[in-house]
């Protein structure tokens, strides 16, 4: 028994130490996780927070406290001894030993590293002090140190001209300027010392100089530092001693000023002209008479007229081509750069973003410079990233290289259109006459140097930005080799207030645009429009004078006018649209597919005249569209039943209690299911509007076929994401899209034509069928006095038959065992146009007035069962009357047959006025289908493309014009078959509820 509990009981402590070890272990766990898991921050400081005797400690990111007898260094991340402390070590950081120089040795050495004895006082920080003109010895000549530093005034007599230097630890010989004037190291009186140079005080060099930085935009003047230091000092050696980089300073000074002249005021730019006027005995530089030597190229002068010859009077000996073995596409623009202090920079390409301050990648920088490219960019930049980028300004004289046919380079000099430059208080090249302008040469991006008012190392108060850069190429008119003119910078820049630059940004931008003279192009367009526009007038003449005789009316008043303007302005629309998609068409041929370049596509502004044209043929072709959908919803039709009743039946007599015989009614559901399929073909189109939509969709965006619409030189219809994406041309993509539309629908239509309608459905010719097979005849009216008839009178006599004998009656017609369908005997023809007399005319609508009576003000007369008895009655009326008019019944009103002219097709008028009798012309054309969609469609079709375009147009999107055109598409569907419906209702008193 005790063995047992002894044996539970080391069960039990063994089970305890394992849950304690197994406690234990997993505790550790958790506490490693929670180690894992922990944050990771700490403060933020930068070094300008540390205190005075902490340095910022570059690996720890954080202030770390100097040694002993230390102070922070002047950048503030290592440490240095105190004024009077030597160095024993320095390893970097508090990694430094100080030691206290002795009573007799306070000063300490340059170098830090030793102490010594001054002659003349100590610095602020415990170095030694020497007078002006001294240097400081601390040194022998082998670099033995001394026990006591000496002051060593430099030598400026005649024999050495010597003065210390800026750190007054060397003595070097005096600025020339000096020596030259005074013949010593001094600038005294009556001699003027000016930015660190010396000059005489005599001679005709203008004595009142401003120092103003104007700012033109803002209309503000301020006294700029730097012009203020060396303004005069640069004007005054470049004329008095030629110095290349002061005459660079002067002008980049010029330039800051926006190259500005005004005769009262001896600024840069008058300076810089003075000393121009007053060199004309030098030679020029180039044999350019605007370039005199020692002095940079500003200025083309100051002549009224001299802007036009500069632009557009010799052309560049070089030639430009798309396409083929001598491909040349590539414009190789080079610029020579200046520092603001005349210091010539280098030669460089502009590629690379050089002129452009918005940030992009390398190839799409350099797509500005393909030439037949135009080129747009944009961004904002803020103003704290102007002042880190620009310290100060460089400038550029920007040349265009090319070679000849020997293969030698040469730069020609490209012109500068600055836009803020003023000629006394006048913004002239900001007029519209190019007569005016004056051109200038140098540029720059950023100023943030001029605006400077007391310290050129304070923050600037004005900073003057290039935020326009629009380089333009003009193509010789007439040229079939790619020649252009001198290229044309034009610069605009725009005065920033500085206030708070981290919150501040400017909109910049940078463009190239190709150009040429669209004068004869317009020429050419206005002889078309004028031939053109002549025969819509006759065309419309004819129209008008046929719709007079098919209305009846010999007198030529309002109406006459108002129809004679409605058919104008349909073919005033085709004339429009032809134009347009001709024009088109002849810039996206002729532009993509040229070798050398010929032609250069419209600029934007330049497309306005275009874009006004497609506005005109939308506008006239919608009201030619909505006239057409109202003369079709407003025709006048009635259905012709020639079902005869089949004998008689017994009838009940209401309110007699008795029975008498009565002929068996005539069933009304044939009339009512022609009239439905009347209703149906209403809408029928030749194409399909939503696989048109889809179909023109799907090349534009899928297949890339808007890619072509691109205002580049390339004719791929796929583009790298990578690459540049030139903007659209307007006229580009109306020709791609209207292109694409037009013939997708011309596929459509030969296919619906040649084998839809031949072999799969024909709804037209199955109306016509439909019509004989049921015994009903359509009599339209499209005019007072012209229509159409369909012939639907049954061979068979009768329509209202079983199963059985319709049959045997189709069998019997097909083995031709009867007669034909035609209306005349031993003929085809069923479908007819007819030109009533006025006679005719005149029965038809006293029956036909009775007939729509339950519509009009009489229904407010009489009960509706009366009024729907007298409409009865009168529909039947008119029944027996047409079919007896149909069969020569009334000889006073008869008809007869005969086929229409030639040229009475070709015109779509009749010279023939029904008089006495109607006439009916043969019509295998099928044309009643004028009154429905189906033969509307060119109007349709052409109003749908130009509803496509005008939507792109405004947009610039595909496939919103897409979604709007089908939208249109199915709303004006929708009110063509609800108004139609109704006014069918209403005609020929079928229960519009029975329309389908």
């Amino acid at each position: 028994m005790v063995t047992g509990c002894r044996g539970a009981w080391v069960a039990m402590a063994a089970w305890f130490a394992f849950s304690i070890a197994t406690a234990t272990v997993f505790l550790l766990l958790v506490l490693s996780r929670v180690s894992q898991a922990q944050v990771f921050f700490f403060p933020f400081r930068q070094p300008e927070t540390c205190g005075h005797n902490e340095y910022f400690d570059i690996s720890a990111l954080s202030c770390v406290p100097c040694g002993a007898n230390q102070r922070q260094d002047a950048r503030g991340t290592s440490c240095v001894c105190l004024p009077g402390f030597q160095m024993i070590s320095n390893n970097g950081g508090p990694n430094i030993i100080c030691k206290k120089c002795p009573e007799n040795m306070k000063g300490v050495t340059e170098d830090g590293w030793n102490c010594i004895s001054c002659p003349a006082g100590l610095t602020a920080e415990g170095k030694c002090h020497c007078p002006t003109g001294h240097i400081l010895v601390e040194r022998d000549v082998n670099g033995t140190l001394l026990s006591q530093a000496t002051c060593k005034l430099c030598d400026g007599s005649e024999n050495s001209f010597m003065v210390a230097n800026a750190l007054g630890n060397r003595c070097v010989r005096c600025e020339p300027t000096f020596i030259n004037t005074s013949r010593s190291c001094t600038c005294s009186e009556p001699n003027i010392l000016t930015g660190g140079l010396c000059f005489s005080s005599t001679g005709n060099f203008p004595p009142r100089m401003t120092s103003a930085a104007r700012y033109g935009e803002l209309g503000v003047s301020l006294t700029s530092e730097w012009f203020a230091k060396y303004l005069q000092s640069s004007a005054a050696a470049c004329w008095v001693y030629a110095n290349l980089t002061s005459c660079q300073a002067l002008g980049n000074m010029c330039v800051m000023n926006m190259n500005s002249y005004e005769s009262s005021t001896f600024d840069a730019c008058r300076l810089f002209q003075f000393i121009f006027e007053n060199t004309a005995g030098l030679r020029t530089v180039h044999s350019f008479s605007f370039w005199r030597q020692n002095l940079p190229w500003l200025f083309y002068g100051d002549q009224l007229g001299l802007a036009p010859q500069v632009l557009s009077t010799t052309p560049l000996p070089t030639n430009f081509s798309f396409k083929g073995q001598n491909q040349n596409t590539k414009l190789k623009f080079v610029a020579a750069s200046y520092d603001v202090r005349g210091n010539f920079l280098k030669w460089q390409t502009l590629e690379g973003g050089v002129l452009q301050l918005c940030p992009d990648t390398e190839t799409r920088l350099n797509a500005a410079y393909s030439f037949g490219t135009t080129y747009q960019q944009s961004c904002e930049i803020p103003v704290s990233k102007l002042l880190t980028d620009f310290p100060t300004p460089i400038f550029y004289d920007v040349y265009l290289e090319y070679t000849d046919e020997n293969q030698h380079r040469y730069i020609w000099a490209v012109p500068v259109l600055n836009l803020n430059l003023q000629h006394n208080k006048i913004f002239v090249n900001q007029d519209s006459s190019s007569g005016k302008w004056l051109l200038t040469r140098r540029i720059f991006l950023v100023d943030t140097l001029s605006g400077r008012e007391n310290d050129l190392e304070s923050q600037p108060r004005l900073v003057r930005v290039a935020t326009q850069i629009s380089l333009s190429i003009h193509l010789v008119p007439n040229t079939k080799n790619g020649n252009i003119y001198p290229p044309l910078i034009t610069i605009a820049y725009s005065d920033v207030d500085v206030r708070d630059p981290t919150s501040q940004s400017v909109e910049v931008s940078f463009s190239v645009r190709y150009e040429m003279d669209q004068g004869e192009a317009h020429v050419q367009t206005d002889i078309a429009l004028g031939v053109l526009g002549g025969l819509a007038v006759l065309s419309s003449l004819l129209k008008t004078a046929g719709w007079k005789r098919r209305v009846g009316s010999p007198m030529i008043d309002l109406q006459t006018v108002v129809k004679f303007l409605v058919y104008y302005a349909g073919d005033l629309a085709n004339v429009f649209f032809i134009i347009t998609v001709g024009t088109g068409l002849y810039w996206l041929i002729f532009f993509k597919a040229q070798k050398s370049v010929s032609v250069l596509l419209p600029v934007p502004a330049q497309e306005e005249r275009f874009v006004t044209f497609v506005g005109c043929a939308f506008a006239l072709k919608a009201l030619q569209f909505l006239h057409k959908l109202i003369s079709q919803i407003t025709i006048d039709i009635f259905f012709i039943d020639w079902e005869r009743p089949k004998g008689k039946v017994l009838k009940a007599v209401e309110g007699e209690g008795g029975v008498r015989n009565a002929t068996v009614p005539v069933s009304i559901w044939r009339t009512y299911f022609v009239a439905n399929e009347w209703n149906e073909i209403q809408t029928v189109r030749k194409i399909n509007p939503l696989f048109q939509v889809l179909t023109v969709l799907f090349f534009l965006e899928v297949v890339g076929f808007k890619n072509l619409a691109l205002m580049d030189s390339s004719s791929s219809l796929s583009r790298s994401q990578s690459s540049y994406i030139a903007p659209y041309s307007r006229i580009l993509r109306y020709a791609v899209s209207a292109a694409a539309w037009l013939v997708i629908a011309l596929m459509q239509i030969v296919f619906f034509v040649v084998f839809y309608e031949r072999f799969i459905e024909d709804k037209i010719r199955q109306f016509v069928d439909l019509c004989c097979m049921s015994n009903i005849s359509v009599f339209l009216l499209s005019h007072k006095c012209f229509g159409y008839y369909i012939h639907g009178r049954s061979v068979h006599g009768h329509a209202d038959t079983n199963m059985e004998e319709m049959n045997m009656n189709l069998k019997r017609e097909a083995e031709n065992l009867c007669s034909q369908r035609g209306l005349v005997p031993n003929t085809d023809g069923q479908t007819f146009q007819i030109a009533i007399s006025s006679q005719m005319r005149q029965h038809y609508d006293r029956i036909h007035e009775t007939l729509t009576r339950r519509n009009g003000p009489a229904r407010l007369l009489s009960s509706p069962a009366s009024t729907f008895e007298q409409s009865i009655k009168a529909y039947h009326t008119m029944n027996k009357f047409l079919g007896s008019f149909i069969d020569h019944v009334h000889k006073e009103m008869d008809y007869f047959i005969k086929d229409k002219l030639l040229l009475e097709r070709i015109l779509g008028m009749e010279f023939m006025e029904p008089m006495e009798k109607s006439i009916f012309y043969n019509d295998e054309g099928y044309s009643f289908s004028s009154v429905l969609y189906y033969g509307n469609e060119a109007t349709l079709l052409i109003y749908d493309l130009l509803f496509f375009c005008v939507v792109d147009l405004a947009c610039q999107n595909f496939i919103l014009a897409a979604c709007l055109t089908y939208l249109q598409q199915e709303i004006f569907r929708f009110i063509r078959n609800t108004v139609g419906q109704k006014n069918l209702a209403s005609k020929t008193l079928v229960d519009q509820r029975f329309l389908i």
